[in-house]
């Protein structure tokens, strides 16, 4: 750490001076414009940028199927406008895994194709790129895809399952949304003022989001058990909807508290979460009970939609905690 002494010029001007091996890093020099963005009781400088448009290159020459998929996905998240992927001859396979990749992606299109080379490029304005609505959007589609998934297994509609199983791919492009605008924060001030949400609530959202996504996960896998499934016991099938409602409630609850704008409320909602979260554990028990008199195959099966409920149950908990720090007095 180095200190300065804050100087004043010509009667009203406050002046610093800037440590030179910094200046040396970061091509600062006499002339060089500087941006000022103010967050509460600190004050944060950066060279101006002359490019707004980030690209990076990949050498995909090693990488093939899913890894290239999660190579380029992370280039996205990474902050990359326009992602260059190059190779002595880039494979049919490969081209395969870019494009399953780029469907993945919000925004992001392939430019230019060519033996050696693909270029993508995300088309999206990153001002017009919302955190609060990408999380929002999350919330919707998490929620009703558990919903759904409990209603897919106990009316038997294959239908419904399939369908919540397809939702499962939205709430992964948003999740990647959502880590590409926090990321973006981390590195650059000015991403956060173009934003217009403060870093330490995009880590709340970005937090968040990721309990939303594993919620999502969980609607999935009891979607692909209810396709295996066949009728379930009348007395399971309504502890099975209860619980979900239950859960459902948590998520409603700590939701609410995360987006509430006063502390108050945002304290009370958090708190009746974290109690919601606590009854459902001993719901889960009853419903295990049930089980035990099951046949030992569909017994396990339905275990696990129970373990699901219940997972998603603490990512609502998760998340309410997650609300009560942010709506906790700062120093």
């Amino acid at each position: 750490m180095e200190t300065r002494k804050v100087q004043v010029t010509g009667g009203s001007t406050y002046t610093v001076s800037l440590p030179k091996t910094w200046a040396t890093e970061n091509d600062v020099s006499a002339g060089t414009t500087v941006e000022f963005y103010p967050e509460d009781d600190t004050l944060l400088l950066t060279p101006q940028s002359e490019t707004k448009r980030q690209e990076g290159t990949l050498d995909i020459s090693n990488l093939e199927d899913e890894r290239l998929t999660r190579a380029v996905m992370t280039m996205y998240v990474s902050g990359f406008d326009i992602i260059r992927l190059e190779a002595g001859r880039i494979t049919t396979d490969q081209r395969r895994a870019i494009r399953d990749a780029t469907q993945g992606l919000v925004g992001v299109e392939v430019l230019e194709e060519t033996t050696d080379s693909v270029v993508m490029q995300d088309l999206l304005d990153s001002s017009e790129l919302s955190i609060v609505n990408a999380v929002t959007r999350m919330r919707l589609i998490a929620q009703s895809m558990l919903e759904d998934a409990v209603r897919a297994l106990i009316a038997d509609d294959d239908d419904i399952a399939r369908d919540v199983i397809e939702r499962d791919d939205d709430v992964d492009r948003l999740w990647l949304v959502v880590s590409r605008i926090f990321r973006a924060t981390l590195r650059s001030p000015r991403a956060a003022e173009e934003l217009g949400v403060p870093r330490e609530d995009c880590f709340d959202f970005h937090s968040s989001a990721r309990q939303l996504e594993r919620v999502a996960d969980h609607a999935t896998k009891i979607s692909n058990i209810a396709l295996k499934l066949e009728e379930i016991p009348e007395p399971v099938a309504d502890a099975l909807e209860e619980l979900q409602a239950d859960a459902a409630t948590v998520l409603e609850k700590s939701m609410d508290a995360l987006f509430a704008e006063e502390p108050d409320k945002a304290n009370r909602l958090g708190h009746d979460a974290h109690e919601a979260v606590l009854e459902i554990d001993e719901h889960t028990r009853q419903i295990d009970d049930m089980l035990r008199d099951l046949e030992p195959v569909q017994a396990q099966s339905l275990g696990l939609i129970v373990d699901s409920l219940s997972r998603s149950a603490d990512y609502g908990g998760n998340i309410a905690e997650t609300a009560l720090q942010k709506a906790a007095p700062r120093p």
